[in-house]
């Protein structure tokens, strides 16, 4: 079996409500992402991230600790933000030991040259979220949240993702995919042939114009069946899928 190149996973929305979702992931990061040599997170490992000084929360801290660990085995671990977390920064950053990416990143992996990212900034028929979205990523905005007092910030984020709940109950599938003009709009920016993202929740691999769309799981250990599971990029370049139990996913 070849050398694992790098390992892409997202959406696992970790949490201390769901204690068998992070048993898989520190199971994973032990197993698995220790033994290859780059780890991408792409997007909402956690619920929602309230802001850098939230990470002495034990939960947070134990989370951070085993990324570290990782780290600290020498594999190089990059975060691109999620819609839930993209407050996480230099400060979480360091403390895990991993790299903060842009929001699209193009690398060379096992020969093959790959865009990663987490896939929101896609969804562009949802206008209502990309204007969300547009307001909360800009710099004046997470400045002026983050310096509200830490309780007040989990009050509101507590608010929006149950406004967020109600409105997603009322749009389509299609409303809240992805674009097929925007992935392509991606692969001719980034002049790349294999796409890796999350967000929505539908795994699978697409075909596109000669190119490859690969789509990462959620995490839900105890839904049934079982949702999770990861990519694998492998030194010859060779792309598989895994569920949780770490088994090749049939494309």
């Amino acid at each position: 079996m070849s050398e694992v190149c790098a390992l892409f996973i997202s959406d696992l929305h970790l949490q201390p409500a769901h204690p068998a979702t992070s048993a898989a992931f520190f199971d994973f990061l032990e197993r698995h992402a220790r033994h290859a040599q780059q780890l991408y997170l792409l997007g909402d490992l956690f619920e929602y991230w309230a802001g850098d000084d939230d990470i002495d929360d034990p939960f947070h801290a134990q989370v951070v600790a085993a990324l570290r660990a990782v780290s600290d085995a020498g594999v190089a671990v990059y975060w691109i933000a999620g819609n839930r977390d993209f407050l996480v920064g230099a400060r979480f950053a360091e403390a895990a030991s991993l790299t903060l990416l842009p929001e699209t990143w193009g690398a060379d992996i096992g020969g093959q040259r790959v865009v990663v990212l987490h896939g929101d900034a896609q969804c562009t028929q949802d206008t209502k979220y990309m204007e969300f979205r547009a307001m909360v990523r800009q710099p004046a905005w997470q400045a002026q949240f983050t310096a509200m007092p830490l309780a007040q910030r989990k009050a509101i984020i507590a608010g929006l993702r149950a406004d967020s709940r109600k409105e997603q109950s009322g749009k389509s599938y299609e409303i809240m995919d992805v674009t097929p003009q925007a992935i392509l709009d991606v692969f001719e920016q980034t002049g790349t042939d294999v796409m890796i993202h999350g967000h929505t929740h539908r795994p699978a691999l697409h075909h596109i114009d000669g190119k490859r769309r690969y789509v990462l799981p959620d995490w839900e250990p105890d839904a049934t069946p079982a949702r999770g599971g990861w990519i694998a990029v492998a030194a010859d370049g060779v792309i598989t899928r895994h569920d949780l139990t770490g088994a090749v996913i049939a494309s």
